[in-house]
């Protein structure tokens, strides 16, 4: 029977938005295990390195080119025969580095039951019938754009920001500003769907907009953050001050001049993640990111609405109608991650403070546990879970091993584990010899969550 180790060989994406040549983390990764007609270029961008069963990019094993999907289903231990089940036989996570050199399309990704209907409706733009919940981890320093701001904020906008609400309508902006006064912050359950309501009526009347409408209104507003600078739209909310908010308009306007997406921002809650740091998003959160590497788990889907920040189809009607509407402060939006407690260091893993961290979304399709060891013969041994794993390193050199099978692990290799096998990884270079590790397993994920 095959060790269930296989090393993979993983495609990487060229889209417009991604880093040029060597500066694509998901490139230089790619080029570790590549195929052979993969080669860095150095004018052409790379935006995404694909790990997982997605037929879109399927990953293979290195050694017999057969597909991840291909061996998962010929042999569906390697996935644990409850997971298997449950899934269709596919892998229920797709396991990506994305790199980010100018923003991707505001966008939401459909829940369930919409992802069908869309699906069914139009499957060359919605080529999955599968909702896309999604978690983003920090490799580098990255800003986004994740989720409504707290009403406070937005109100604050739409008073100090002239084209703002005059896109907005002012009966609308009225409106909010009526309905929302001294209830920024209830529990109530009833003034929230009230709130959440105006909050839908006046960001679907900004989508709505023609675009001559909006390239006028964009001309003002890129004219007052030019002029304004730390005093730009009111000097910013407690969240944001004027400064950043002003660069950050400027930015958007170089990337995607008078678009749509200049003035969704003040929307949104304008995120930046450190190296470590993560955040998750629903089906139906609204989201663009901006800037910088991650390491990004999803349910395996590939449905994007989008609404901005892009030449690709945008879906206006059915972005304004599916978003949850849910508004929180940034705090709110980023992960809470906790020590993975199945794991065991060794001594000169504990000497050297080396930790294994996990990142555990509210959702049964994955979870990702960060490992860094942090001197040479530090080792971390995983006990086996009843589901499939995909290992990434990202930094250093190492090994993996599983039962008898021992493999070199270096930046950029890929690996599969099966389920139900223990795997050790033992750092080999004086540096920090970083992994990520994504994997599902259906029982016992309650105990291990951490809070979000």
């Amino acid at each position: 029977m095959q060790i269930p180790l296989i090393r993979l060989q993983c495609g990487c994406n060229s889209y417009d938005w991604g880093k040029v040549g060597n500066d694509s983390a998901a490139a230089k990764f790619a080029s570790a295990t590549p195929s052979k007609d993969f080669s860095i270029q150095g004018d052409k961008p790379y935006a995404e390195l694909w790990m997982g069963t997605h037929p879109s990019n399927p990953s293979k094993d290195l050694e017999t080119q057969r597909t991840l999907l291909d061996l998962i289903q010929d042999n569906q231990a390697l996935m644990s025969t409850h997971i298997a089940e449950h899934y269709g036989h596919k892998l229920p996570f797709l396991f990506k580095v994305l790199s980010i050199r100018k923003a991707l399309s505001i966008q939401a990704h459909p829940n369930k039951k919409l992802a069908e209907q869309l699906h069914s409706k139009d499957p060359k733009n919605y080529p999955d019938d599968n909702h896309k919940p999604e978690m983003a981890i920090a490799i580098t320093p990255f800003d986004g754009l994740c989720g409504f701001r707290p009403l406070k904020e937005i109100k604050h906008f739409l008073q100090t920001v002239p084209s703002l609400r005059n896109l907005v309508g002012e009966e609308e902006s009225s409106q909010f500003e009526k309905t929302i006064s001294g209830r920024e912050t209830s529990d109530d359950e009833k003034v929230i769907e009230e709130n959440k309501k105006v909050l839908q009526a006046a960001f679907s009347n900004l989508m709505k907009r023609k675009p001559e409408e909006v390239e006028k209104a964009a001309q003002e507003l890129i004219a007052s953050a030019k002029q304004e600078g730390e005093k730009f739209a009111g000097g910013g909310p407690p969240s944001n001050n004027g400064k950043e908010l002003a660069d950050l308009v400027l930015r958007l306007d170089e990337q995607f001049p008078a678009d749509l997406g200049l003035f969704v921002s003040f929307f949104l809650n304008y995120v930046k993640l450190e190296v470590g740091e993560a955040m998750f998003l629903k089906a139906d959160d609204v989201h663009g990111y901006l800037s910088g590497d991650i390491m990004e788990c999803m349910a395996a889907s590939d449905n994007v609405v989008r609404a901005g920040f892009t030449p690709k189809f945008k879906d206006v009607s059915t972005l304004t109608t599916m978003l949850t509407y849910s508004y929180a402060p940034i705090s709110e939006q980023k992960m809470n991650p906790v020590d993975y407690p199945y794991v065991t260091l060794n001594s000169t893993a504990y000497s050297s403070s080396s930790t294994s961290t996990l990142y555990d979304p509210p959702i049964e399709e994955f979870s990702v546990v960060k490992t860094d060891l942090r001197k040479k013969g530090a080792k971390a041994t995983f006990e086996a879970i009843q589901g499939p794993s995909i290992v990434i390193c990202t930094s250093g050199e190492g090994t993996i091993s599983v039962g008898p099978k021992m493999e070199e692990m270096k930046t950029g290799y890929v690996y599969f584990v099966g389920a139900t096998a223990e795997c050790i990884l033992e750092s080999t270079s004086g540096g920090n010899f970083t992994t990520f590790k994504a994997f599902c397993e259906l029982e016992g994920k309650e105990s291990a969550r951490g809070k979000m």
